[in-house]
C-alpha cells in the first residue's frame, strides 16, 4: 500500500487526540486557563463600559481612577491565563509530537522489508519530520487559537445581544456571509494543502536520492540533469503552493471586508442611537468592543481553518504509516526449544513470489537441507534464488507455499527477535551507520565491553586499520561509512557479525570487496568464525567454495544439484559450465584461497 493519501477531513485529528490522554491534568489546565482567559477578555468590555460611562462622563478622578484600575485587573487576568494556557498548550504540542513520532517510527522499523520497495524512504522521512512538525504547531498553536477565538466569538455574540438587540441582529445577519465563504474556500484550501505536503514529501525524496548517490551522478557528469530535474520538481511544489496561499488570501480577505462592512452599517445604526440617546456612549463602546472580537474570531478562525485542513491531512498520512501492519507476524517472544549451538536449517518445499513481482517465482519447488555446523555454498546465474534463500532464512519474507524449518520447528512459530539473534550475516554491500567505530561493531550487541570489541576487531583484522583513525574506536565513519574503504568497510561489518557470536552465519561473498592481502586476512578470521556453526555461503567466485561442505547449485529458482566440487564437476551441467567459464584462462583450477569447510583446518594447498 503506497503512502498516497486522499481528501482528508477533521475527523481524521481525532486519532491524535488519543495521544493527549496520558497528560488529562495539563489538558485540563490548560482548558481551565483557555476558559479564563475568554472570560476575562469578555469583561474587558464591560470594563470599557464602566470607563466610558462613569470615569469620562462623571468627570470624577476617582471614578476614573477606579474604572482604570478595573481595566488593569482585568488586563493582569488575562495576562495570567494566557501565560498558563499558552505553555501548557505549548508543552502538549511539543510532547505530543514526540509520542507520535517515536510511535511511527517504532512501527515502521517493524514493518516487513517489502513495504520499502512500494514506499520510497523519502517520502517516509518527510511525513516523520514534516507531518509531525506541523502536528506540533497546529496542536501547540494553531488548534489554541481556535478554541479561544471560538470561545470569545460565542460569549461575544451573547453579550452584543445583552447589550443591544437591534444592532446585535444587524452583527447576525453577516455572520452567514461570512460563514460561506470560509466552508467554500475551506474545501478547495485543504485539497490543495495535502498536494502541497505530497509535492514537499516528493522533493524531500529526489534530493535524498540524488545526494546517496552523489559519485554515481558525478562520475556521469549529471550535475546539470540533476539541478534541471529538481528544480521542476520545486517549481512544482511552488505552483501548488501559490495555489493553496492565494486560495487561503481571498478566504481571509473576504472574511475581513464582510465582517467591517458589516460593523460599519452597525457603527452607523448605534451612532444615531447614542445622538438620539436611545443608548449611552459606554454601551456603544462596549458593544464595538464585543463586535470587534466577534470579527477578529471569525477572522483568525478563517486563517487557522486551512491550518487545521493541512493537520487533517498530515495526521491522516501519520496515522496510515501508525496503522501499518507487517506481511510478518511475530508471535512474541518464543526461543528454539533446547537453543543448540549447532542448529539444523531446511527448506522445506519452498514456493516464494515476492509482492512486487507476483507473477515470477522467485523459488519454486525449493527443498534443502543444511546440515548442522556444516558449511553450504549457494551456485548459480545471477536471478538464481541465492539472495532469495537469504531473507527467507531472515525471515524477512514468509513463502507462499512451504516452510523454512530450524532444528525442524517453522521459523514462523518463533519470536523474530529470538531467531534473528541466532544469525548474522555479513553482506556484500556492508551496511554501516552514521556513528563511530564502537557503535557499529556492537550495533549487534550494544552492551559489549571496550575489550570484546577491540577483540572482535582483531578476530577480523580491523584493529590495525582501526587504531590508525584520527580516535582510534572513537572515530567517526560518516554516512554509510563513507570514510572507509570498501575492504575496511567489509572487515568491520565482520567483526560486527565475530562479537555478535552467531550461531548460523550468512556470507555474501564476503571477500568480494577486499584486495589480495586483506582478502587472505579475512579469510584467516573467517575461518575461525565458522567452526562449528552452520554457515551458508553465497559464492560468485567459485575459487571462493572449492572446499565447502556441501555446495547448492541454483537455477531460476530452483535447485539444480547438490554436491562437493568434485562431484558437481562431474555430475551437473550448469555447475561446469559456470566452472569452465571462471576458470578457461587456465589449464587447472586455482589454487583454493577461500572459505574452508566448518571444521577442516587451515585451507588446503592447490
Amino acid at each position: 500500500m503506497e503512502v498516497k493519501p486522499g481528501p482528508a477531513s477533521l475527523p481524521s485529528l481525532l486519532p491524535v487526540v488519543g495521544f493527549l490522554k496520558p497528560y488529562k491534568l495539563r489538558l485540563a489546565g490548560a482548558s481551565v486557563a483557555l476558559l479564563f482567559t475568554a472570560g476575562a477578555t469578555l469583561s474587558m468590555g464591560r470594563g470599557l463600559q464602566v470607563l466610558i460611562d462613569q470615569g469620562f462622563g462623571n468627570g470624577d478622578s476617582a471614578d476614573l481612577a477606579g474604572a482604570v484600575s478595573l481595566l488593569i485587573a482585568i488586563a493582569a487576568a488575562i495576562a495570567v491565563g494566557t501565560f498558563i494556557r499558552f505553555y501548557l498548550v505549548s508543552w502538549l504540542g511539543e510532547r505530543v509530537s514526540a509520542d507520535l513520532r517515536k510511535a511511527v517510527f517504532d512501527n515502521i522499523v517493524r514493518l516487513h522489508p517489502g513495504y520499502f520497495e512500494l514506499n520510497r524512504s523519502g517520502e517516509i522521512m518527510s511525513r516523520l519530520t514534516t507531518d509531525t512538525t506541523l502536528l506540533q504547531t497546529i496542536i501547540g498553536s494553531s488548534f489554541s487559537m481556535a478554541l479561544r477565538s471560538s470561545l470569545t466569538l460565542i460569549g461575544a455574540l451573547v453579550m452584543m445581544f445583552i447589550t443591544n438587540l437591534k444592532l446585535s441582529l444587524i452583527i447576525a445577519v453577516g455572520v452567514p456571509l461570512v460563514l460561506l465563504p470560509i466552508l467554500y474556500f475551506g474545501r478547495r484550501v485543504r485539497r490543495l494543502s495535502n498536494q502541497s505536503q505530497d509535492s514537499i514529501a516528493s522533493v524531500g525524496s529526489y534530493a535524498g536520492e540524488v545526494i546517496q548517490h552523489i559519485r554515481v551522478v558525478q562520475s556521469y557528469t549529471q550535475e546539470a540533469f540533476e539541478s534541471t530535474a529538481f528544480s521542476r520538481e520545486v517549481e512544482r511544489a511552488f505552483g501548488i503552493a501559490r495555489r493553496r496561499i492565494w486560495q487561503r488570501s481571498l478566504l481571509m480577505g473576504g472574511a475581513i471586508l464582510l465582517v467591517f462592512s458589516g460593523m460599519a452599517g452597525m457603527l452607523w445604526e448605534g451612532g444615531q442611537d447614542v445622538i438620539n440617546g436611545r443608548m449611552t456612549g459606554g454601551e456603544l463602546g462596549a458593544f464595538v468592543f464585543y463586535a470587534i472580537m466577534v470579527g477578529s474570531g471569525i477572522a483568525t478562525v478563517s486563517e487557522v481553518w486551512g491550518e487545521l485542513q493541512r493537520a487533517a491531512g498530515a495526521a491522516e498520512r501519520l496515522i496510515e504509516l501508525l496503522n501499518t501492519r507487517s506481511l510478518i507476524d511475530d508471535p512474541g517472544p518464543r526461543e528454539l526449544s533446547g537453543q543448540p549451538r549447532r542448529p539444523e536449517l531446511a527448506l522445506d518445499d519452498i514456493t516464494f513470489y515476492y509482492p512486487t513481482r507476483p507473477g515470477q517465482a522467485a523459488l519454486q519447488d525449493f527443498s534443502l537441507p543444511i546440515q548442522a555446523g556444516k558449511s553450504l555454498a549457494l551456485v548459480g546465474p545471477s536471478g538464481a534464488g541465492k539472495s532469495t534463500l537469504f531473507e527467507l532464512l531472515q525471515r524477512f519474507y514468509d513463502p507462499q507455499q512451504g516452510r523454512v524449518l530450524l532444528n525442524g520447528e517453522d521459523i514462523r512459530k518463533l519470536g523474530l527477535q529470538q531467531l534473528r539473534s541466532h544469525i548474522a550475516l555479513v553482506p556484500q554491500q556492508p551496511a554501516l551507520f552514521t556513528g563511530d567505530v564502537r557503535y557499529n561493531i556492537s550495533y549487534g550487541r550494544p552492551d559489549a565491553s571496550d575489550a570484546e570489541v577491540v577483540a572482535a576487531a582483531r578476530a577480523a583484522h580491523a584493529d590495525e586499520f582501526i587504531e590508525r583513525l584520527p580516535q582510534g574506536y572513537g572515530s567517526h565513519l560518516g554516512e554509510q561509512g563513507v570514510r572507509l574503504s570498501g575492504g575496511q568497510r567489509q572487515r568491520i561489518a565482520l567483526a560486527r557479525a565475530i562479537l555478535n557470536d552467531p550461531e548460523i552465519l550468512l556470507l555474501d561473498e564476503a571477500t568480494s570487496a577486499l584486495d589480495t592481502e586483506s582478502e587472505y586476512q579475512v579469510q584467516q578470521a573467517l575461518h575461525e568464525l565458522m567452526k562449528n556453526r552452520t554457515t551458508v555461503i553465497i559464492a560468485h567466485r567459485l575459487s571462493t567454495i572449492l572446499h565447502a561442505d556441501n555446495i547448492a547449485v541454483l537455477d531460476h529458482g530452483r535447485l539444480i544439484a547438490t554436491g562437493t566440487h568434485t562431484e558437481l564437476m562431474q555430475n551437473c551441467a550448469l555447475y561446469q559450465r559456470l566452472a569452465s567459464l571462471q576458470f578457461r584462462e587456465t589449464d587447472r583450477e586455482p589454487d583454493p584461497v577461500s572459505y574452508p569447510s566448518a571444521e577442516s583446518g587451515l585451507f588446503a594447498p592447490g
